[in-house]
C-alpha cells in the first residue's frame, strides 16, 4: 500500500498550538514530524531588565503552569546571588509547586485527555442528573442537533473511534469531569493562600518567599488539601485505573525513545536533597544527572543562533525563513541523547533507583491490578498512571511540609544583588524537567534562557537527524482510519503538551480573525 500522509493541525485539547504530520503504511506510522508553529520571545524580553523582574516576567511564559517558571526563575536568582532559601521559604515554594501539580495533572486527565476514551454521548441515555451533568447533556444534545455547527459545547465534534462502551463507566467519568473542575479551583485557592494570586503569583522572591506566614493560612491550606486528597485517592486514581483496564493495548503503544531525564524537584533540606529524585536512564543504564551535558540543537528549528550550545551560552535569534526548519521549538539533548521528561521519566528513575519504597509499592500494586509487567509503564497509558500515582505521594508530602511551617521564623534570606554573576534554576514541573539560566552584568540581565518540558519532548529532529520524543512515540503506532486518527491524539496527549511554554508568537503567514476597529 502506498504511503498516506496525515496532518493534524492544530492538535486540539492541549495547551497551545501543535502540528503533527505522519506517514502511514499498511495502517502503521512509519515517519513523524512534530512542529511548534509559534515563536517564544520571552528570553529577548528579559534582556536588559533588573534581575528581580525575572520571576514575574518568567511566569508569563505560561498562564496554565506559571508557578514552575517562577520557581525555576527564583532558583536561578538564588544561585546567582549565592544564597539559600530560608526553611519556611523553601517549604512555601514546595507547597506552591505541589498545588500546581494538582491543578495540571487533573486538568490533563479529565479536561484534556479523558474525551479520547470516554463516550460523551452516553450522557443522553440518562435523566434526572444533577445540574452540572444536565448542562453537559444540554450541550451535547445541542451540538448533535446542530450537526456540530457552532453550538458552543467543548465536547464535539470529535473523531470516530473505539470509545468506552459501558454506559455506567462513561457516566462515572463524566461526573468526575465536573467534580474535577471544583477540585482544580481548590488547587488555585491553595496557590492564592501563599502566592497572593494565581496565575502569576506575587510572593516568589530570592532567598525564599515574600508571604506573611500565619497559623490561619496554614490551617486554610491544610483544610483544602484534605478535600483534594480525598478526591485524588477516591476518584482520580480509580478513574485512571478503570480507563487503563479497558485499553490494555495502550500499554504497548506510544513507548517512544525509552530514555528518561529528571532534574529532581521539591528540595527538602539546605543541602539541596530533593523529594523527587534526579537522574538519567539512558540505553538501559541509570546514571547521575550532570547539568553540563545539556545542549540545544537547531538544525531543524527556526533559529539562526549556534547549534549544540549549553543553555547558559544559548541565544534566541529567530529565523522564520530558515531552509528545512519545521518547528519553532529547539531540540534539547542530554549527552547527545534524545530523552523524555515528565511524570513517566520521574516514575522510571524513581522506580529504578528503588529509594522510595512507597512509590515502588504503589506502582507494583497498580500494575498487578491491571495485569501488566513493569515495562508496560513505558507507554501511552503508563504516562497517565505515573501522573496519578506521583500526585498521591506529593499530596501526602505537602501535608507533612505544611506541618513544618513555623510562623515565628523568617520566610526569606536577606541578600545583595551582585554586579556580575550567573545562575541556574532546575526544577520539575508537572510536565517535566524545567531549567532557567540567567546571566547578570552591571546589575542587569545580560542573557536569559529557559528550556521547558515541551522543548524536551516536543522538539524536532536534532543535527544528526534523531527524532524528538513525540516523533519517536508515534513510530509504529496503529492508525485504523486515516480520516479519524484518534490514536495519534491519544499518544501525543499522554505527554501533556504545553506549547504555550514552548512557543508564543504565531507566524504572520495565515489569517486567524478579522476585526473592525471603530
Amino acid at each position: 500500500m502506498a504511503k498516506q500522509l496525515i496532518t493534524v493541525d492544530p492538535l486540539t485539547r492541549i495547551e497551545g498550538h501543535l502540528k503533527i504530520k505522519v506517514e502511514v503504511e499498511n495502517g502503521v506510522v512509519t515517519n513523524a514530524y512534530s512542529s511548534g508553529d509559534m515563536f517564544r520571545g520571552w528570553e529577548i524580553i528579559l534582556k536588559g531588565r533588573h534581575p528581580l523582574d525575572a520571576p514575574p516576567v518568567a511566569q508569563r511564559i505560561c498562564g496554565v503552569c506559571p508557578m514552575p517558571h517562577g520557581i525555576g526563575s527564583v532558583m536561578a536568582l538564588d544561585d546567582a546571588f549565592g544564597i539559600k532559601p530560608a526553611k519556611n521559604g523553601r517549604i512555601i515554594r514546595n507547597l506552591l509547586l505541589g498545588a500546581e501539580f494538582i491543578h495540571s495533572h487533573l486538568l490533563h486527565f479529565y479536561h484534556l485527555c479523558a474525551l479520547d476514551y470516554v463516550d460523551i454521548t452516553a450522557i443522553l441515555q440518562y435523566s434526572g442528573l444533577d445540574p452540572g451533568l444536565n448542562k453537559i447533556k444540554d450541550w451535547v444534545k445541542a451540538d448533535l442537533d446542530a450537526g456540530f455547527a457552532g453550538a458552543g459545547a467543548p465536547f464535539l465534534p470529535r473523531y470516530e473511534g473505539d470509545y468506552i462502551e459501558d454506559v455506567q463507566t462513561n457516566i462515572q467519568a463524566i461526573s468526575s469531569y465536573v467534580k474535577a473542575l471544583a477540585i482544580r479551583r481548590k488547587s488555585h485557592e491553595l496557590l492564592a493562600i501563599f502566592g497572593g494570586k494565581i496565575p502569576h503569583c506575587q510572593t516568589l522572591f530570592p532567598g525564599g518567599a515574600a508571604t506573611i506566614l500565619t497559623l490561619d493560612r496554614i490551617i486554610a491550606f491544610k483544610s483544602r488539601l484534605s478535600e483534594i486528597r480525598s478526591f485524588i485517592d477516591n476518584t482520580y486514581i480509580p478513574d485512571v485505573l478503570a480507563i487503563a483496564s479497558l485499553y490494555p493495548d495502550y500499554f504497548k503503544i506510544g513507548r517512544g525513545v525509552g530514555n528518561f531525564l529528571s532534574y529532581g524537584g521539591f528540595p527538602v533540606d539546605e543541602q539541596g536533597s530533593k523529594y523527587i529524585a534526579s537522574g538519567v536512564y539512558v540505553d538501559g543504564n541509570l546514571r547521575d544527572f550532570d547539568s553540563g551535558k545539556i545542549s540545544e540543537y537547531i538544525k531543524f528549528s527556526k533559529y539562526s543562533s549556534a547549534s549544540g550550545l549549553h543553555p547558559s551560552e544559548g541565544d534566541t535569534i529567530p529565523d522564520a525563513k530558515k531552509p528545512d526548519a519545521y518547528s519553532w521549538i529547539k531540540a534539547p539533548r542530554y549527552d547527545n541523547k534524545v530523552v523524555e521528561v515528565g511524570p513517566l521519566a520521574r516514575a522510571v528513575i524513581t522506580y529504578m533507583k528503588g529509594n522510595d519504597s512507597d512509590f515502588k509499592s504503589l506502582v507494583d500494586s497498580a500494575l498487578n491490578a491491571l495485569g501488566a509487567a513493569p515495562e508496560a509503564l513505558i507507554s501511552t497509558m503508563g504516562r497517565h498512571a505515573a501522573r496519578a500515582l506521583e500526585l498521591k505521594l506529593i499530596i501526602e508530602k505537602m501535608d507533612q511540609w505544611a506541618d513544618e511551617l513555623d510562623p515565628s521564623e523568617p520566610v526569606h534570606t536577606k541578600h545583595d544583588i551582585p554586579h556580575k554573576s550567573e545562575g541556574m534554576g532546575l526544577t520539575e514541573a508537572a510536565r517535566g524537567s524545567l531549567g532557567h539560566w540567567i546571566s547578570i552584568d552591571n546589575w542587569k540581565i545580560r542573557n536569559y534562557q529557559a528550556v521547558v518540558p515541551t522543548t524536551w519532548n516536543g522538539g524536532p529532529r536534532d543535527d544528526d537527524g534523531n527524532m524528538g520524543p513525540y516523533e519517536q512515540a508515534l513510530i509504529g503506532a496503529p492508525v485504523a482510519d486515516i480520516k479519524n486518527p484518534l490514536e495519534l491524539g491519544r499518544i501525543i496527549r499522554s505527554f501533556d503538551p504545553c506549547l504555550a511554554c514552548a512557543v508564543h508568537v504565531m507566524e504572520g503567514d495565515r489569517e486567524i480573525l478579522k476585526f473592525r476597529v471603530c
